[in-house]
């Protein structure tokens, strides 16, 4: 048996170690619903946070030919939100927010270049998206031996955002109210500092509207009606976590996730016709390991170690990922304070015009680097 205060702290050390392990996933994954403050026993909780992710990703050839283009990966902000409230000893439900998805890329002189001379008349300097997700997540829990048995569930809104910058215009794409939901399965003894849970969420599919703002050059109309659709995908994650020994903890996590489902995005613009980003991806799978130690009654800390399987499949440089982060969880004030960092280092790879990309390129191994800030507190 462990003590009790030596236990608050290692559900702690784990809830640190697996959220600050979220960014720099496979895809185009950003954050993940909080939804492990179900499993607070006290009357309510709130957490708020944010991750910071400096990734470097950039093109070591152009079309055969030393790049001297700077990373077009560039730096986003992911926010986090949970709002935990317990209405009875069985019962307890969450509001959460986050941003699951997105992506942001400007491209340099060179690849824009190439671009043109291998798909004209278009040529890209910018894409990004973004996802935002509200959720409303439910726990309702049994006694089951030394421990307690959750079955979890509820859903979210997730909206969409899409802008490309391109020589002939600007694209705008949005879809404000796209549904989907969550299911899971969770068996915990907080004695143990132990912890099991299977989460699977579903497959989103987006239909945007928007408009497209013609260079003035082509001579078409000012602004232009645009739709678009795609999908974005389910996922299937197991997580465990347990003390091993006074004052240690072990935990870990795989997740599947169907990066298959987005093959491409498919939008039409009046006039200009019908057109698509092709990625062609496969499936993903992340696996994630880290140890923590509880050094003092107020302090702990943790390391882990991740890897995501590439995505890419030609059409574009999404390539395996190895991940090596470190957190600490620290009480002060009335709540608790959680800090992490990661550094990534994402493997080489390519793509082609043969596998649907818009011009070849190779990237060498590049570096990624995040931050993780969360504040804590429970009534």
């Amino acid at each position: 048996m462990i003590s009790r205060r030596i236990t608050r702290g290692l559900l702690a050390l784990g809830a640190v170690g697996l959220w600050q392990t979220q960014v720099l996933a496979g895809g185009f994954s950003w954050g993940e619903a909080s939804t492990d403050i179900l499993y607070e026993r006290g009357n309510a909780a709130a957490e708020a946070g944010v991750i910071y992710v400096n990734p470097h990703r950039k093109f070591d050839t152009i079309s055969g030919v030393s790049s001297s283009d700077s990373r077009y990966s560039q730096d986003y902000f992911i926010p986090d939100v949970a709002i935990m409230g317990r209405l009875s000893d069985m019962f307890a439900c969450a509001f959460t927010y986050t941003r699951p998805f997105g992506g942001d890329s400007k491209y340099g002189t060179q690849a824009q270049t190439a671009d043109l001379i291998s798909s004209p008349p278009t040529s890209y300097s910018s894409k990004k998206f973004h996802t935002n997700e509200y959720g409303g997540t439910c726990d309702v829990s049994f006694e089951l031996g030394k421990g307690r048995l959750h079955f979890i569930g509820g859903g979210f809104m997730q909206d969409f955002d899409y802008e490309a910058v391109a020589n002939i215009g600007t694209l705008r794409l949005e879809d404000d109210s796209a549904f989907g939901y969550r299911l899971g399965v969770g068996y915990d003894i907080p004695e143990y500092a132990l912890r099991a849970q299977l989460m699977y969420r579903s497959e989103v599919k987006h239909e945007a509207d928007g408009d497209f703002t013609p260079n003035p050059l082509l001579g078409l109309p000012a602004l232009l009606d645009a739709n678009g659709h795609g999908s974005l995908p389910q996922s299937l994650k197991l997580s465990l976590q347990s003390g091993v020994a006074p004052g240690w903890l072990v935990y870990g996590s795989v997740e599947w996730t169907d990066w298959s489902v987005l093959q491409t995005l498919n939008y039409n613009i009046d006039i200009l016709g019908d057109r698509q980003d092709v990625y062609n991806w496969r499936d993903g799978w992340t696996i994630m390991a880290g140890v923590g130690h509880q050094f003092t009654d107020k302090i702990a800390g943790t390391v882990n170690i991740r890897w995501d399987k590439g995505v890419g499949t030609g059409a574009d440089i999404m390539t395996d990922t190895w991940t090596v982060g470190a957190g600490a969880a620290i009480d002060c004030g009335p709540g608790q304070l959680r800090l992490g960092g990661a550094v990534s280092y994402l493997t080489s790879g390519s793509q082609s015009l043969a596998d649907g990309a818009t011009f070849d390129a190779t990237a060498d191994g590049d570096w990624a680097y995040a931050l993780t800030a969360n504040y804590t507190i429970k009534f």
